[in-house]
């Protein structure tokens, strides 16, 4: 297939996969899609080390949101030898910590997830995305506000920094809220996903005709 440009989404990591593609080559991102995932910036080392008193309960605070997973994840070695084959355990917890309703992701899905991180190589392969943040925040201070539309797609855990990250990294972006919904979206509300993805996409349509 000779595709020249597309239209880009991503979700979580993804997201701040498919920004870097945009920035570094725009030519080929015609239109930019970000759920819940931007590209790491120099705010990510004001995380917590502990959590305010208070605030780390059952369900992500989020005002207050303890992501002790991102400092665990930095670790090397050591992840893989705990999690071997208990990936499951770590996978019921984040679930049940972000979403609204983590009924909506299936334990089909749920066991598909783990048997694939179950192995050392592979957590060892995704945490090493984790690993390259510092580089990540070192190339996005050289990096300008993207020019092509954006659409960023926030739930209930993220809509607070994208009201004010968004703005920062792109010039021409709208912002929808799926307020009912965690981190993981796509399970919670597809509908509302896809809602907004195809609403995005339509009015580009229409206005470059």
């Amino acid at each position: 297939m000779d595709i020249n440009k597309a239209y880009v989404l991503g979700h979580d990591i993804g997201g701040m996969v498919a920004a870097s593609l945009a920035h570094n080559y725009p030519e080929v991102v015609e239109r930019l899609i970000l759920a819940d995932g931007l590209h790491p910036n120099e705010g990510m080392m004001q995380m917590k080390l502990f959590p305010p008193a208070g605030t780390f309960n059952e369900k992500i605070d989020l005002q207050q949101p303890y992501t002790w997973w991102m400092s665990f994840n930095q670790v090397k070695a050591l992840p893989e030898k705990l999690l071997e084959g208990r990936y499951r355990y770590l996978l019921d917890w984040l679930f049940d910590y972000v979403m609204v309703d983590s009924s909506k992701m299936t334990d089909f899905e749920k066991d598909i997830y783990a048997s694939v991180y179950d192995q050392p190589k592979r957590i060892r392969a995704s945490n090493a995305w984790y690993q390259a943040f510092s580089q990540d925040i070192e190339d996005a201070k050289n990096y300008s506000k993207l020019q092509m539309p954006v659409l960023g797609i926030a739930s209930n855990v993220s809509s607070g920094f994208y009201q004010y990250a968004l703005p920062a990294l792109a010039e021409n972006y709208e912002l929808v809220n799926l307020k009912n919904t965690g981190h993981y979206m796509f399970e919670e509300d597809p509908s509302g996903v896809n809602e907004a993805i195809m609403v995005f996409l339509k009015k580009i349509k229409l206005g470059d005709e």
